[in-house]
């Protein structure tokens, strides 16, 4: 009895696993079916060994980062960046940066509906003074991806128009409160300079970016 690398369950000496969990005969499998599942566990083996590394070298980086941004504040007495600010470190020579970026993610509450509701108010009677430009970009700010989700920079950009409508300023507010922090990403970015110029070019760490 043996147990294959990719299941807990124990199968008999001269078995393989289907799909559906069935037990086939070795004996009856084609070659080319054994060579596939061969590449495919070689293929997956390498890349197991590459994201446990990428993960490692996120949290080294983002560790080491830390480390000395805190060491460069302890030089000035003050905190340069904080744990979650966004910093740019360059090589003495300007060949390389990096970057360490923190990403908020953020949705809407329920209060976007009263946004919403009182924005469609104003169009409803700026309907005949209203430039249609203004129509169609608040109608595609409240417009949804494929999953349903709202666009949020998208919505948070009408704040930037201004009008002279009680309504649209309690929908700004509105807007404004029902902005919510759900969680954040922190990205490690390396970058190489193109030649001379001021131009930068980033040193791929996704493999569908290599």
């Amino acid at each position: 009895m043996k147990t294959t690398q990719h299941t807990d369950k124990v199968i008999p000496e001269g078995y393989w696993v289907d799909p559906k969990g069935r037990l086939v005969p070795e004996s009856t499998i084609k070659d080319i079916d054994k060579e596939r599942d061969q590449l495919v566990k070689e293929i997956v083996g390498l890349a197991v060994a590459l994201n446990t590394q990428l993960t490692q070298f996120k949290a080294r980086s983002f560790a080491d980062i830390q480390a000395f941004i805190d060491l460069s504040g302890e030089k000035y007495g003050t905190n340069v960046g904080g744990a979650k600010g966004n910093v740019t470190l360059y090589s003495y020579d300007g060949r390389f940066k990096i970057q360490r970026a923190m990403q908020d993610r953020i949705a809407f509450d329920e209060r976007l509906q009263a946004a919403k509701q009182l924005i469609d108010a104003c169009l409803m009677d700026w309907t005949e003074g209203a430039r249609p430009e203004v129509h169609a970009i608040i109608s595609q700010a409240f417009s949804t991806d494929k999953e349903g989700e709202i666009n949020p920079a998208r919505v948070l950009a009408l704040r930037r128009y201004e009008f002279n409508d009680p309504r649209w300023t309690s929908a700004m507010n509105a807007i404004s409160d029902a902005l919510q922090v759900i969680g954040s990403k922190s990205y490690i970015r390396v970058y190489e300079r193109v030649g001379d110029t001021d131009q930068y070019k980033p040193i791929p760490l996704d493999i569908s970016a290599a």
